[in-house]
């Protein structure tokens, strides 16, 4: 049975993938996608995989909007988002915080947008977790469970108007680096 914050995060889903589809015009796909990854983008179109669990999905498609809009604005941030940084410098690292940090601040915006209120911290937390797993994983090269990097009271992630773009299918990420 659900629980009433899953129903939150199942009716938050739903008004973000409608308004990423209706505003920007990028449709959200739920398919397989190839294993390590629970969602991928290229650009034009974000998948999330079928399997995942609600509270997964939506961060996927926030996330991966947010990614959508930097490989649309950015070449920089596209080459960032098609390799892998196996034992990256601490420069690197930075630039790969930057680079998730900014991805982020697009997705919250974009949950304010879509008229997704409440959910601040939550999707803050889940950033931080998510930034953590991944470093983690750039110095090591090892994938704990992702849930084992979760901390309360990640600081407030603050909107950034996303700026207008034309989506343009590039590549898979799955083409290019495996995470």
């Amino acid at each position: 049975m659900p629980t009433p914050f899953e129903d939150t995060l199942r009716a938050s889903f739903n008004l973000l993938e409608r308004h990423v589809e209706t505003k920007y015009g990028i449709p959200i796909r739920i398919r397989d996608v190839p294993n390590p990854f629970t969602g991928d983008l290229d650009g034009a179109e974000i998948h999330v995989d079928y399997d995942e669990e609600i509270e997964s999905a939506l961060f996927i498609i926030a996330h991966l909007f947010g990614h959508t809009v930097q490989w649309n604005t950015d070449e920089a941030a596209r080459e960032i988002g098609y390799k892998l940084y196996p034992n990256p410098d601490e420069a690197m690292l930075k630039r790969l915080h930057d680079y998730e940090y900014e991805a982020c601040r697009y997705s919250m915006q974009l949950f304010h947008e879509a008229g997704v209120r409440g959910l601040d911290q939550w999707f803050s937390n889940y950033a931080a977790c998510d930034f953590a797993y991944l470093t983690h994983f750039y110095k090591t090269g090892q994938k704990p469970p992702f849930k084992s990097f979760w901390k309360e009271d990640a600081p407030l992630l603050e909107p950034r108007p996303i700026p207008a773009f034309q989506p343009t299918k590039w590549v898979s990420r799955w083409q290019g680096i495996v995470v």
